[in-house]
């Protein structure tokens, strides 16, 4: 007899209390049950039920048993409902997280081809400026850009930026243009204040060594919109991915501090919760966005 119905019926008959209330969960007749239970308590060489007239019961070893068979039999479930929702359309509630900045101008106008591919799918997208924690606030997936700082969740490759000096022409002619890193110390610097270095810029030098630098400013802010809007408005000299300012660059509201440095380079990933198993909609959307971003890594990195 299959293994795994012996143990069915078996852990059925503990859990129903007796034969006739498991067969009748099971759908199969009160004798097919015992006979399950019998070829089981066979093959093992162990009594696993107590029967009396009026009542069934697990034994010691029984009980025991029964602990790890339905656990097994529960496992055999997830793998049935795993193969059946992976061939299934992708469908369901869909809660993301992403920074405001990359959220409005670069993963806002691609959701609508997402939906229309995807109708089963709903999104709600949270835009905020702060690290989630997924699994406790339940959400399937998060957009970041830089490094990753939970090396526990699982992460995908979605395109890559670059992070220069930018600065309003105005602000130069008043402060005049820093020539080297080291002139940074003397000019007005915008800063990030989620970054867990503080106001501490990482910069890499023509010798490729990484420098550090640390020099207050007019502002301090936890969006990337906002400090480009200071920027432009000539506050100082901000440090940002391109994607935020490549409009402002090419309008000359803005130009690049220390233009002849090496770039530094940011990944912009998809993280989600560790597991063997991705639901179908999570995968749908990573899926999508390794598509649509393919297609603008020119201007991401430009």
């Amino acid at each position: 007899m299959d293994r795994l119905t012996e143990m069915e019926a078996f852990a059925t008959v503990v859990d129903q209390g007796g034969f006739t209330d498991a067969a009748r969960k099971m759908g199969i007749s009160k004798s097919a049950v015992s006979k399950h239970v019998s070829s089981l308590e066979a093959r093992l060489g162990a009594r696993l039920l107590n029967r009396t007239t009026r009542r069934v019961s697990p034994t010691e070893i029984g009980l025991a048993y029964y602990d790890r068979a339905r656990r097994v039999l529960n496992d055999a479930g997830e793998a049935d409902a795993m193969v059946n929702a992976m061939q299934s359309e992708p469908n369901g509630l869909l809660r993301i997280s992403v920074a405001t900045d990359f959220g409005v101008k670069h993963l806002s106008p691609v959701l609508a081809g997402f939906l229309h591919q995807f109708p089963e799918i709903q999104i709600n997208m949270m835009l905020n400026n702060r690290y989630v924690e997924l699994i406790s606030e339940g959400f399937d997936l998060a957009l970041r850009v830089g490094d990753l700082e939970d090396s526990t969740l699982r992460a995908r490759k979605l395109a890559t930026t670059s992070k220069r000096m930018i600065a309003a022409p105005s602000y130069l002619e008043k402060f005049g243009h820093p020539k080297r890193i080291d002139d940074l110390s003397d000019h007005k610097l915008l800063h990030y204040s989620n970054q867990s270095s503080g106001n501490l810029w990482k910069i890499t030098a023509p010798s490729g060594e990484k420098r550090q630098v640390r020099t207050g400013g007019w502002l301090t802010v936890n969006d990337g919109q906002s400090l480009l809007n200071a920027a432009k408005t000539g506050l100082g000299i901000a440090y940002l991915p391109s994607f935020l300012f490549e409009d402002a660059l090419g309008r000359g509201d803005v130009v690049e501090v220390l233009p002849d440095l090496p770039y530094d380079d940011l990944g912009i990933y998809a993280v989600y919760p560790p597991g063997r198993f991705t639901q179908p909609k999570v995968r749908a959307f990573i899926d999508f966005l390794v598509r649509e971003f393919s297609a603008e890594k020119q201007a991401m990195s430009a």
